[in-house]
């Protein structure tokens, strides 16, 4: 079995400039806050799932031994009860938004239904469609398609060239028949970013709403609501916030909406007495108006070292390291990696680009593979052929790139990747 040499690689170029720019890095003291418990291991996953910080095991086992253990059913009163409204306003200045804009609720599909309905539901009956592209999440689309069932109306996904959000085809396709645009801030696939506030406008000149999903840009890009005048807007907090595996998800709606749309998952934690116990649903005013139900505390309680630690870092000082991490790896690809079949199919342009990159190869899927098996090296695959390497200005080194890109070059060069040609992964 050919072994890969795991670096690191003084003799490869790019190396000194990586040893320069980790010299200069005002954010390297954050990686010691991250467990990593294996310190060859580079970790690229494409930002599905953030790092653990040391912090997060700390607080999650003081609310289960402390607040669960000691306090049990009067740590609602304590602080659990309003937990998902404070840390709402705690993660609202990240997104540009106001206290009382942003709850966390639920996964960012279920929020993204209540919001989509609610927006589709308040529409004027000739406006009669949903307008997405074919960049946005599938999942996303799968509820696109659902509530455009539901509501009698029909979704139009605008084409893109699967790299560039189709700017001038949206603008052909919003018009006076447009209930709801709903797109990916930050696209999954290419990690192409679309300008928040000229999309939104372009949205409003035509009467529609918008409604954004932030999972791939929130804590990594620069966001601002109030200055965009977005509407609606959903996101996850497992990826650059490092909220966890299967955290809790955020929700923001206008505060001049809050009361005019009608959440279409009715449940006691929006009720406007939720102890009343009444038979009868009458929804409470705010932003508590999109809740539905009981909230997993222990889910709920880890997201907040993540949320503290991107404060403290600020977006602005993480969008600009995480904008020359990836142009580093721009240039690392071109100079080791073109040459093997793999193409950048990620925007060129750094400000129309989030904080992850996909490289195509017609081998993508057993490279990953052998990069985790045999490299460690954790990127992961998007179908049909797209390797997708994330960057997290928080933990991530100008040397692991290097280091990750001479690691790939060795995968490919050695033929190490096709002991996996026929290798099978529920999750990629």
């Amino acid at each position: 079995m050919t072994s890969i040499d795991l670096g690191p690689f003084p003799d490869a170029d790019g190396y000194q400039e990586a040893l320069n720019l980790d010299v200069e890095d005002t954010l390297a003291g954050h990686r010691t806050g991250y467990v990593s418990s294996d310190p060859d291991l580079i970790y690229l996953d494409g930002n599905s799932l953030g790092r653990l910080l040391a912090g997060t095991a700390e607080g999650v086992n003081e609310v289960v031994t402390q607040e669960w253990g000691d306090r049990l059913i009067r740590a609602w009163n304590d602080r659990w009860w309003d937990l998902q409204l404070d840390l709402g306003d705690k993660l609202a200045p990240l997104l540009g938004a106001g206290p009382g804009e942003v709850i966390i609720s639920d996964s960012t599909s279920v929020n993204l239904y209540k919001l989509a309905r609610a927006a589709v539901d308040a529409a004027a009956p000739d406006r009669d469609r949903i307008v997405t592209d074919d960049l946005n999440f599938p999942s996303d689309l799968y509820i696109l398609e659902s509530v455009a069932a539901e509501t009698g109306r029909s979704l139009q996904i605008v084409r893109s060239d699967g790299i560039h959000g189709p700017v001038d085809g949206l603008a052909e396709a919003i018009g006076e028949h447009t209930a709801l645009v709903s797109l990916s801030h930050t696209v999954f696939q290419s990690g192409y970013t679309y300008d928040l506030a000229a999309i939104t406008r372009l949205s409003h000149d035509a009467g529609a709403r918008v409604l954004w999903d932030c999972s791939h840009s929130v804590g990594a890009v620069p966001i601002d609501f109030e200055e965009a005048g977005v509407d609606l807007a959903v996101g996850c907090t497992y990826k650059h916030l490092s909220g966890g595996p299967g955290a809790p998800a955020f929700l923001y709606v206008r505060r001049g909406l809050q009361d005019e749309l009608v959440n279409p998952i009715a449940g006691w934690w929006s009720h406007a007495e939720p102890f009343a116990l009444d038979l009868t649903y009458r929804p409470t005013s705010g932003i508590r108006r999109f809740h539905t139900g009981t909230m997993p505390i222990l889910s709920l309680a880890a997201i907040e070292p993540g949320l503290d630690d991107v404060i403290a870092a600020t977006v602005p000082a993480i969008r600009e390291k995480s904008m020359a991490l990836g142009e580093y790896l721009v240039r690392q690809h071109d100079v080791h990696l073109a040459s093997l079949g793999f193409e950048l199919a990620s925007p060129s342009d750094p400000v129309r680009r989030g904080s992850h990159l996909s490289l195509r190869h017609r081998h993508a899927w057993p490279i990953d593979l052998a990069l985790i098996d045999r490299a460690k090296v954790i990127p992961d695959f998007r179908a049909p052929d797209s390797l997708r390497l994330g960057i997290s200005a928080l933990y991530t080194s100008f040397v692991q790139i290097h280091t990750a890109v001479q690691r790939i070059s060795q995968v490919v060069t050695h033929g190490v990747y096709e002991d996996y040609a026929n290798a099978r992964s529920t999750v990629t």
